[in-house]
């Protein structure tokens, strides 16, 4: 596979940058959009229908059945705000939704009486996590703008059903936690957590984004990517975790792409990936980051803990290697059985660099094969590499999640009373590359754009012991 190395990297940051599109003069209007006085949304009763304006701090209001937010019209959402989601109800986006929370008042999407299930080890099919009950925020393609700041969306995923899911050109059957599709318009999620799902946590199938400092619990059910982006997307993620994963956490396709849309171009950096790939088959799909199927872009500085799989760059069809780059990436494996995963298999996979943790060197076999790396694991016959010399090696040091796990990391998906920040005397402290540039497509605004695009940290995965990256 072939690699851009650094200084061919730092000459598609100057072309990512000085290809940015600046936005048209309509384009900014929509962000000097002030809302009249008096277009406030009652609380008095159970929401249904269409709704536009604004939701008032520190109150609380229901959803009795779908809404809808019109082409033209935007519903604000101040912070501190509590929105609880009755009868399977959904949130339809036609318009524009943003959702204005801050770190000291966080707005919350929620099912009234429903708690958080910590244990360990819980079955599905007993995970209240799990059984999607709400539709969840679905935008329509006519969607400008869909922002959500400090913002908690809990116990989505159920099925968008005979009328929700035609109205936005999905099937019957589709569960998103969150869904994103118009080409120009933008989708921020900064600083927030997502807690539960039963496929998909968020799919943008095209669309300009920015997914910063963001927490994910217990996310794909079943069986679903968490932030999967298909082909016309463009952007970056960077400093999000995630927990429990169902398939990967982040991934890249070009698939679909529609006419006249942007290749997909997605920037990755600073994420933490722990016990990832809980429903995976290994071999089949992805536990961390995944490219693929003519997707190009970079992933550098993150970290994968007890990830099923690690990082995957794969070929059906094969991602666009000629524009991808990565390294810096470290991962950690509590048994043989894990470390066996650390590189995907076939004629393209992610090749390890010699700037990740472990160094490949220390536990590669000389003159390893990359062309069939770990193919031969699932035919039966003696691999080149069995992972035995890359187990636990380097370990984090989390500030409070024990290594090697006396849990089977399958079993622990939500954060619960742990801590994934970094000792003093981590190894993954200043073992970044701080060089790699963020792919900057959407405005810059505390209201209608993106609150700050973090640059990348210079120590591994979202916890930056400068307090910078992920806030949770």
């Amino acid at each position: 596979m072939k690699k851009i190395f650094i200084p061919i990297l730092l000459l598609l940051a100057v072309s990512i940058f000085s290809g940015c599109k600046k936005l048209s003069e309509d384009d900014a209007n929509i962000y000097q959009y002030v809302l009249p006085a008096g277009s406030t949304v009652s609380d008095a009763a159970p929401l249904c229908g269409s709704i536009k304006g604004v939701m008032l701090s520190g109150k609380t209001y229901t959803i009795g059945c779908d809404v809808y937010i019109n082409r033209g019209d935007t519903l604000i959402i101040q912070p501190g705000v509590t929105i609880n989601v009755t009868n399977s109800s959904g949130i339809i986006v036609r318009g524009s939704l943003i959702s204005l929370g801050t770190q000291a008042k966080p707005n919350v999407f929620t099912v009234p009486g429903l708690t958080k299930n910590n244990t360990p080890g819980i079955p599905l099919a007993k995970d209240s996590a799990h059984t999607g009950w709400w539709k969840g925020i679905i935008g329509d393609t006519s969607c400008k703008m869909m922002i959500l700041k400090w913002t908690h969306i809990d116990f989505a995923g159920a099925a968008y059903g005979n009328v929700a899911g035609p109205a936005v050109n999905q099937s019957a059957s589709t569960s998103f936690d969150i869904l994103f599709q118009n080409p120009n318009g933008y989708f921020i999620l900064e600083d927030s957590w997502l807690y539960g799902g039963t496929d998909d946590c968020i799919r943008v199938s095209q669309g300009k984004i920015h997914v910063f400092r963001n927490t994910f619990e217990k996310c794909g059910g079943t069986g679903g990517d968490i932030v999967n982006v298909k082909g016309g997307t463009v952007g970056t993620m960077a400093y999000n975790f995630f927990i429990g994963t169902a398939y990967n956490g982040q991934k890249a396709s070009n698939k679909g792409q529609p006419t006249g849309a942007p290749q997909t171009n997605i920037v990755m950096y600073n994420s933490t990936f722990v016990n990832g790939g809980i429903q995976i088959i290994p071999g089949q799909r992805g536990g961390a980051i995944d490219f693929e199927q003519g997707a190009e872009g970079a992933f550098y500085n993150n970290v994968a803990v007890n990830c099923r799989v690690g990082y995957r760059v794969v070929n059906n069809p094969v991602a666009d290697t000629v524009h991808l780059s990565y390294g810096y990436n470290y991962q950690w494996a509590d048994s043989v059985s894990i470390a066996q995963q650390f590189f995907t298999f076939g004629p393209v996979c992610e090749k390890p660099q010699p700037t990740d943790i472990p160094l490949p060197s220390s536990y590669l076999p000389a003159n390893f094969n990359y062309s069939s790396p770990v193919s031969a694991q699932y035919n039966g016959s003696t691999a080149a590499y069995d992972g035995t010399n890359a187990v636990q090696k380097f370990n984090p040091l989390f500030v409070n999640y024990p290594l090697p796990s006396p849990l089977s990391p399958w079993s622990v998906s939500s954060i619960g009373s742990y801590n994934f920040h970094l000792q003093p005397n981590s190894p993954l402290i200043g073992k970044g590359y701080t060089g790699i540039q963020p792919l900057v497509v959407v405005p810059i605004d505390p209201t209608y754009g993106a609150t700050e695009v973090t640059p990348p940290g210079a120590d591994l995965g979202c916890y930056q012991t400068n307090g910078k990256g992920n806030q949770h």
